[in-house]
């Protein structure tokens, strides 16, 4: 047997087994972390950290390009010493990962300390996360979307509901407990489905008053309690467009840290030819329009969002190509293009 297995084991099948091996230790050494405290506190000393202040990310600027700098263990220690704290500030950071190394990843905020000083020493800029999001590309994203979700999560469970006493956080920060009667808080994510509604020939894309000028998107809201997602996806495209979906179909899903930690649930969505007529909720929704092919080729060519003075020349675009809706949208486009 082990001279058959060695004899048909290829190349490409060694480097997935690899790969399987390392995702697997890397998933356990990330438990133990999570369930052992003084494991996890000595990996602070050995471990990287992305620094948010307030919930905004630390960026830094090379050329044209930013960046979200994760900091050594060793530096950061100077670093808070440099801002008058002491080093067990660290264990106010979440874990939210390790590298293939096995290389502990954690996010610090820095929000007790003061902002412009702390920028200073650190040599960036705290940049809201909504902004950063537009700024970074894609590698960054998941990593801060994670980070800034748990170091906001803790900051609104600082209390039991039941007993209305101080919760503690463990050391990773994986979980709360309020220990009067060790009850134990996890981080939890609201479900949220966001769709791409199509008529076959159009894609239908919307716009909230709360969207950078000129953005338009796929349509998106909370899961009720008692939904599917089948129901979701059609209740909300009844609300906010007055359009009665006929199928759909799951396309991905994404961690989403607005408001306060999402799941999107991409879908594709289509309504029946010639019932396409928009209705359009203005309470919800600011503009919802129906886009071909060629419009999207075009928005979908704009990696970043318009600069002020851009803006008057972009009819419109879309989010940026690591975001999900993007993905749904370049989906349908490349679906449109002759085969």
């Amino acid at each position: 047997m082990p001279i058959f297995l060695r004899h048909f084991t290829t190349p490409a099948m060694q480097i997935s087994c690899r790969l399987v091996s390392s995702y697997v230790s890397r998933m356990r050494y990330l438990l133990e972390l999570k369930e052992d405290d003084e494991a996890c506190r000595k990996a602070l000393s050995s471990g990287v950290f992305l620094l948010f202040h307030s919930f905004s990310p630390l960026l830094q600027r090379s050329e044209s390009k930013y960046m979200a700098p994760f900091v050594m263990a060793s530096e950061l220690n100077g670093i808070l010493h440099i801002l008058d704290q002491e080093e067990k500030y660290k264990e106010q950071s979440v874990l939210i990962g390790c590298t293939e190394s096995r290389v502990p990843q954690f996010a610090l905020d820095l929000g007790k300390i003061e902002k412009a000083r702390t920028e200073s020493v650190l040599k960036g800029t705290f940049v809201d996360l909504r902004k950063a999001f537009f700024l970074l590309d894609g590698k960054d994203a998941p990593l801060l979307s994670k980070a800034q979700g748990l170091l906001r999560w803790h900051s609104t469970h600082l209390y039991c509901s039941r007993t209305g006493r101080r919760t503690h956080k463990n050391m990773s920060g994986s979980k709360r407990i309020c220990s009067s009667e060790e009850i134990t808080y996890y981080p939890q994510v609201s479900p949220v489905i966001i769709v791409l509604v199509s008529d076959g020939a159009h894609c239908l894309l919307a716009r909230q008053k709360l969207f950078p000028p000129g953005m338009y998107s796929a349509l998106a809201g909370f899961c009720d309690i008692g939904e599917t997602v089948e129901d979701s996806v059609q209740r909300e495209v009844a609300e906010e467009v007055g359009l009665n979906v006929s199928s759909l179909e799951y396309s991905a899903s994404q961690h989403w840290p607005f408001p306060n930690s999402s799941l999107m649930i991409a879908c594709r969505a289509m309504v029946q030819p010639g019932q396409n007529k928009i209705d359009l909720n203005h309470s919800e929704l600011e503009d919802a329009r129906w886009f071909d092919a060629k419009e999207l080729t075009e928005a979908l060519k704009r990696k970043r969002m318009p600069t002020k003075k851009e803006m008057g020349d972009v009819p419109f675009w879309i989010p940026p190509p690591w975001a999900v809706a993007h993905q749904l949208i370049k989906e349908w486009t490349e679906s449109q293009q002759p085969s």
